[in-house]
């Protein structure tokens, strides 16, 4: 295959405008997706469960795999697995070294599953592929209600316990003192994180959901402190990396996931670069002016 080949499997824009409608499902899904990934994401970078992350992923995965093999809907089957994973590493995890090795047991325990339900599964090899990798076009008028509802649930329970959370994520210390409930709020947000990693799953697939849930809000803390415009950044770096991932895809023959995770990676390094310049900028503003050199 020579590269003008490899390039058509990239990027092909025949009949472009025919297969756009296939998509408004999954390009309305992504928006909704990029919207809560980026407000979630936040939190779960002040958190440091970038980890957690990964391992709701795979018993979400492995959800999804067996609805997909008893005939059942995939989303629902991937949001009972994400569900049952929060409440184990939000009940039984409350300290970091022992969330942490909770997931190391949970993240091989569910790829195995998720496996095992897929080997099974006689039906089209695309639709194993998708739950690891993504689909763009898999995403029908139930699927989009179910993850719009998912989606209004997560929001409505992040502006509920926004403040409070913001307030243990940044000094657990003095919360605690001021009777905060960090245990209540520690599982509240992480069948919140659940939600979102079930949603998550449908687009981009089981394996990299840390590009929609951890890269743009990593690129966003980069290049500002302020919390209100680091969210917002966050939501737009998801919902760029999403949105134009499945545009990108549908132009092409590849999976959806490589389109997607290329876009964050690359906000990322913009996003470090811009940090880096400052730094350096900084530094020069600090050093001293040299004195003038006696006759």
């Amino acid at each position: 295959m020579d590269f003008n080949e490899i390039l058509k499997t990239v990027f092909s824009f025949e009949d472009y405008a025919e297969l756009l409608p296939l998509v408004v499902n999954s390009l309305l899904a992504g928006a909704l997706l990029g919207l809560v990934g980026g407000l979630v994401g936040v939190f779960v970078m002040m958190r440091d469960m970038a980890f957690a992350v990964h391992g709701i992923a795979e018993l979400s995965f492995a959800g999804a795999a067996f609805a997909l093999l008893i005939g059942a809907n995939v989303v629902v089957g991937s949001l009972v697995g994400s569900i049952a994973a929060s409440l184990v590493l939000g009940l039984m995890g409350a300290a970091a070294k022992d969330r942490n090795s909770i997931i190391g047991v949970l993240m091989p325990f569910g790829l195995g599953l998720g496996i095992l339900f897929l080997a099974l599964y006689e039906g089209r090899s695309a639709n194993k592929f998708g739950l690891l990798t993504g689909q763009i076009v898999a995403v029908d008028q139930v699927q989009l209600g179910l993850l719009a509802l998912c989606a209004v649930v997560v929001i409505v329970g992040l502006v509920a316990i926004w403040r409070p959370l913001m307030f243990v994520s940044v000094d657990p210390q003095v919360a605690a003192a001021r009777g905060v409930p960090a245990a209540k709020l520690s599982v509240a947000f992480m069948l919140l994180l659940g939600l979102a990693v079930a949603l998550s799953i449908q687009i981009v697939g089981a394996l990299l959901v840390l590009s929609l849930l951890i890269t743009p809000a990593a690129a966003a803390v980069r290049v500002t402190a302020r919390p209100a415009l680091t969210i917002v950044l966050s939501v737009v770096f998801a919902m760029v990396s999403v949105v134009g991932g499945i545009l990108l895809a549908l132009a092409g023959r590849l999976p959806i996931s490589p389109y997607v995770t290329t876009i964050s990676f690359l906000i990322y390094v913009v996003c470090r670069v811009i940090a880096w310049r400052r730094e350096v900028a900084g530094r020069r503003e600090k050093q001293p002016a040299a004195l003038p050199v006696a006759v």
